[in-house]
């Protein structure tokens, strides 16, 4: 889940070395949006030269070893990549960053291999030298040739092995091609006039954007690499090239989520709370924020409850009638994080609707490899592109950081929707998106089911007929919410830290930039057993080892914010989420029991993950979620 681009220059082009900088320059800058964790180049000119290191693209550039890259003679190709870690989260180990050198090839990869581990113990573990997952594709690739298989069948033979999504560039030291492949469509290439330049790209914006700069490159030649497509570009080359890796880690310090910090599961608490009394139809407890029974025993939200209606299949008709060309590749966007229901809208949306979707992903630092892995089986599988959009996952971990210490010393329940500000901004990249591709519809799969107007009831905050899961409070209710968080500011100033401007976008992000989008589950009727059954059969969709339920298991901040409100409330949003349920009639509330009683346990590869991941102390934090105050 990167970018990766490049260039070819074929003899006779008189381009200059300074423009080749200035072009790669342009790319990296502009692919950086997929990837900030790391970043690197292979140029080749008599040899093929690698420097790679762990740091954004934009500092890349300013380093001497690759501004002297620049001054080699005779610079034919280079392959360049910026990194969003997924498999190899150590970057400080910089083989673990791209592009990868193994048995005299060189290569760029976006994507996932999910089955890397099954496949180093088929074919030869002892062969395996890093964690990143391109390397097996390289090494697959290598057997083959060696073998005796030419480089397209070879390529054939390397998509039948692996699962997950592949889109690559590859060098060799003994044969004078680049190889582009995907399987998910998403490389695109242009030419300049003569077609003696290359350039290619992750996305056909970046591009447009390379086009628009640079006049000798020709907007009629841009197109995509269709999926499974190969290209295979003769480089002109008269001998073998050599391999000379450059690159090297400078680094000062370990960044805090290396830091392994040995937890006490012990810590974590788990009671039942069958003492608290609990609506006689749903299960919503006594320590519910608002909650109030009537002589039945039946809580105001059952009584005041609506049921929801699917909209006539019809009037979806209408709406992609008037947004979507049919034929166009691609004529619709999706949200899609990987979770159980952006799943399966995209099955629906290429299988049922058989329209021709490309998808969009925004890592704000908190998405799991979980998901990753759950978003590459589905995008190869059904062969569409996506587009991942990464903040800056440093940041953006340190403000959730400073968010939770600051919480940590007053415990406050409005306020913990905080730790989840940062990803928010998907809106705001997804209307960008759309606007950047042409594009009038966006196809998001909002769960009705899954409202958790609970978060802001902590703030006194009490929902009324809005539209929307959590983004639609009216402007009265907005600033209830403004003013409970001030409060807190008041007391704690821990909060007035840098995270503050990101809180500040993700307000915009929810409450003020326009959302409009089709929500798939207006029009279909949301099945827990059936999706969960397509998403398992056909896709080999992935379940966390340490929970039953398919719900947020990909979100990585769902078990430390779920912990929190069971500690403190004695419930989460799955009682909330069952509750709805039983009020739709679609299980009984005996069934909605038995559920949360396990799906309310404590996960403990969740929270370690979280804490890791942030940078926080697992037994210190536990104690003191432990010790907060209890609301009943």
């Amino acid at each position: 889940m990167c970018g990766i681009f490049g260039i070819t220059i074929h003899q006779g082009c008189n381009i200059s070395n300074k423009k080749i900088r200035q072009l790669t320059d342009e790319l990296f800058k502009l692919s950086e949006s997929r990837g900030k964790e790391a970043s690197g180049i292979a140029l080749m000119s008599d040899k093929i030269y690698v420097y790679k290191k762990p740091i954004k693209a934009r500092k890349l550039l300013k380093e001497k070893k690759y501004k002297q890259l620049f001054t080699l003679k005779n610079i034919n190709c280079l392959i360049g990549h910026t990194r969003l870690a997924t498999n190899g989260l150590d970057l400080a180990d910089n083989t673990n960053n791209q592009p990868v050198v193994k048995d005299s090839l060189v290569g760029v990869h976006n994507g996932i291999v999910t089955n890397v581990d099954l496949l180093w113990q088929k074919f030869g573990e002892l062969n395996r030298m890093y964690e990143v997952d391109t390397e097996i594709v390289l090494f697959l690739l290598k057997k083959y040739l060696i073998t005796g298989d030419n480089l397209e069948t070879a390529i054939d033979k390397v998509f039948l092995e692996v699962e997950g999504t592949i889109s690559t560039a590859i060098l060799f030291d003994s044969l004078p091609y680049l190889l582009l492949t995907t399987n998910t469509g998403s490389i695109y290439i242009c030419f300049d006039k003569s077609r003696k330049i290359m350039v290619f790209a992750s996305e056909k914006y970046i591009l447009e954007q390379i086009i628009k700069k640079n006049s000798f490159l020709v907007r009629e030649t841009l197109e995509q690499i269709k999926p499974y497509e190969k290209r295979i570009i003769n480089l002109d080359l008269q001998n073998k090239k050599d391999i000379i890796f450059r690159g090297e880690l400078e680094i000062s310090g370990q960044p805090f989520n290396n830091k392994k910090i040995s937890p006490d599961f012990s810590l974590l608490k788990y009671d039942l709370n069958e003492h608290l009394k609990r609506c006689s139809k749903c299960i919503l407890p006594e320590s519910f924020p608002g909650i109030e029974f009537d002589g039945e025993g039946v809580c105001n939200f059952c009584r005041d409850y609506k049921k929801n209606s699917v909209l006539p299949e019809e009037l979806m008709k209408q709406e992609l009638e008037k947004k979507v060309v049919i034929g166009r590749q691609p004529n619709c966007l999706i949200a899609f994080s990987g979770g159980r229901d952006s799943s399966f809208a995209l099955h629906y949306v290429k299988n049922i609707l058989k329209l021709n979707p490309v998808v969009f992903s925004y890592d704000w630092g908190m998405v799991t490899d979980l998901a990753r892995r759950n978003q590459a089986k589905l995008c190869a599988k059904l062969g569409v592109e996506q587009i991942i959009i990464s903040a800056d996952i440093k940041k953006k971990r340190e403000n959730i950081r400073k968010n939770v210490l600051a919480w940590l010393k007053k415990p406050d329940l409005g306020v913990v929707p905080l730790f989840m500000a940062g990803d928010k901004q998907y809106f705001y990249h997804a209307y960008k998106l759309k606007k950047q591709m042409n594009l009038d519809l966006l196809i998001l799969g909002e769960n009705h089911l899954e409202k958790t107007n609970f978060k802001t009831l902590f703030a006194s905050v009490k929902p009324g007929k809005e539209k929307g899961l959590f983004y639609g409070l009216n402007f009265f209710n907005q600033l209830k919410m403004i003013g409970h968080y001030l409060k807190q500011y008041m007391i704690n100033p821990s909060y007035l830290n840098t995270s503050l401007i990101d809180t500040i976008g993700a307000y915009i992000s929810c409450y003020i930039f326009p959302h409009d989008y089709l929500n798939l589950f207006n029009y279909v009727k949301w099945n827990e057993k059936e999706i969960n059954q397509i998403l398992k059969n056909e896709y080999n969709w992935e379940l966390a080892p340490d929970t039953n339920s398919t719900w947020r298991i990909g979100d990585g901040t769902a078990p430390f914010y779920n912990y929190i409100y069971y500690t403190m409330a004695g419930f989460t949003e799955n009682d909330t989420f069952r509750s709805n349920q039983i009020r739709e009639g679609l299980i009984t509330r005996a069934e909605a029991l038995e559920l949360v009683k396990e799906e309310n346990k404590p996960r403990p590869n969740g929270l370690q993950w979280y804490c890791e991941t942030v940078g926080l102390d697992f037994n210190e934090t536990i104690k003191t979620i432990n010790n907060a105050p209890k609301t009943y």
